[in-house]
């Protein structure tokens, strides 16, 4: 009898947890999550959620959205990964979790920033919290998208993205006017100032890839992060600059095409079209910032698609 009993309570704790494994996320936390989670929320939905639907998983909630699924500024999943696809049902606007509409949605994984982590022991409550890191200087290109793959066994769904990406690389790389190989870049983004494009984005991993290396620049006149993405540029320092290559982007709110880019950066910088070496050449890529920035291969794709335009131009 006693060791009937045994074996059943054995078995109970078995199937408690089935199903789960414990991992480390990038804050060194231990945390115990679903084999194949079917229910995740994100806590950032551009450098989290997108990549996760590039892989083909669904996010169920996120930042941002209403409970309709419509998001307060540019809808990165209609820009980045065409529209069509279901939309993640909102949790509360950026900065303040609703927990009733967190419960609501029945998450079994939150995934969230490393910047999170002081909101952790409020989510935990709902379900499990993995912090990703995605700060620049600690990921770069679509490292983010590639280390979710892995967290969620979606090694197979990346690699077929990334075989359609190499031979886009390709395309593109024979179309370049010159080989890139040891000629710099340089990609800016536009807001109410001047501002050089951090590391991680699926455009620094496409222009990067195709063989350009990144301009050095003096240490003062791009530090100090405002973020994930952008860090305030000098225009003194842009005006000498002189890359081989000039990316441009504009703001998410304002005109994104080359038309609106170059009115922005023309209040920025008078008569940057007259001095600077890659205009002189003809060298200068506008990218829409929407589309590129995710760290995906979505966004690399959508610049690759642009360079090769601006290299078709130039043949």
């Amino acid at each position: 009898m006693r060791l009937s009993i045994l074996f059943a309570l054995f078995f109970t704790v078995s199937v408690a947890f089935a199903g789960e494994r414990t991992v480390t996320d990038d804050t060194g936390r231990t945390v115990t999550i679903p084999d194949e989670p079917k229910r995740i929320v994100v806590m950032h939905e551009p450098l989290l959620g997108v990549p996760l639907m590039d892989l083909g998983v669904s996010v169920v909630g996120g930042y941002g959205r209403t409970d309709e699924g419509k998001f307060v500024s540019i809808d990165f999943i209609d820009t980045v990964l065409g529209k069509g696809l279901p939309k993640p049902k909102g949790i509360g606007p950026f900065g303040q979790v609703d927990l009733e509409r967190l419960r609501a949605l029945n998450p079994d994984l939150i995934i969230g920033m490393e910047i999170d982590v002081d909101k952790v022991a409020q989510l935990s409550t709902v379900a499990p919290v993995y912090l990703q890191k995605v700060s620049n200087g600690k990921t770069r290109g679509i490292r983010v998208e590639e280390e979710l793959a892995q967290l969620l066994g979606r090694q197979q769904a990346l690699a077929e993205r990334m075989a359609i990406y190499r031979a886009r690389l390709e395309t593109v790389r024979k179309v370049l006017p010159s080989d890139p190989t040891g000629k710099t870049y340089l990609a800016v983004f536009l807001t109410d100032q001047l501002n050089a494009v951090g590391d991680m984005s699926g455009a620094i991993q496409a222009i990067e890839d195709l063989g350009f290396t990144p301009l050095k620049l003096p240490q003062s006149s791009a530090s100090g992060m405002g973020s994930t993405l952008l860090a305030p540029m000098n225009p003194e320092v842009f005006a000498r600059a002189n890359p081989d290559l000039l990316i441009v982007m504009n703001t998410y709110i304002g005109a994104r095409d080359e038309a609106g880019t170059r009115a922005a950066l023309d209040r920025i910088v008078p008569g940057w079209d007259r001095f600077t070496k890659p205009v002189r050449e003809g060298n200068v890529v506008f990218l829409d910032s929407s589309k590129v920035t995710t760290p995906t291969v979505a966004s690399a794709l959508h610049t690759l698609d642009a360079i090769g335009a601006w290299a078709n131009k130039r043949r």
